[in-house]
């Protein structure tokens, strides 16, 4: 009767010490996994991206700009959303335009200003996503 007590507790014992084993490994394996890359592939980023053919228009001093530009969005939903929208967003492309001067679009920080005027009022009209960054594929200024 005792031997079967000692035995049934080191069973016992031996179950929980397998189970504990067991959990243990399975937790270890879930969280030892690689990290996903948060970064999308340039596939996912063309795919989410819409091209906006050239724009030409006049700036404030009366000189002329013509460019072309590549917005990238979280993804296909926001680029649907925004394809739709492309006259809105030429408006919205000439307005920005019609109060700088082609003084404001010298140079890199000239043009990074003008991306992210642009960035911003393209996003407060966005319903399925946002813009995330707005590419000047063709910039010329006369």
């Amino acid at each position: 009767m005792k031997n079967n007590k000692v035995l049934t507790m080191i069973i016992i014992v031996l179950v929980a010490i397998i189970l504990i084993g067991g959990i243990c490994f399975a937790l270890f394996n879930q969280f030892n996994k690689p990290a996903k890359s948060l970064e999308p592939t340039i596939d996912e980023i063309v795919e989410a991206s819409v091209e906006i053919p050239e724009i030409t228009t006049n700036l404030a001093d009366n000189k002329v700009v013509r460019l072309s530009l590549k917005i990238q969005t979280t993804n296909k939903d926001a680029a649907a959303e925004l394809t739709k929208r492309d006259f809105q967003v030429k408006n919205i492309v000439i307005q920005e335009l019609s109060e700088m001067e082609q003084k404001d679009l010298e140079g890199k920080q000239g043009k990074q200003i003008f991306q992210k005027a642009l960035k911003t009022r393209l996003n407060e009209l966005m319903q399925e996503g946002e813009v995330q960054e707005i590419y000047l594929t063709s910039f010329i200024t006369t």
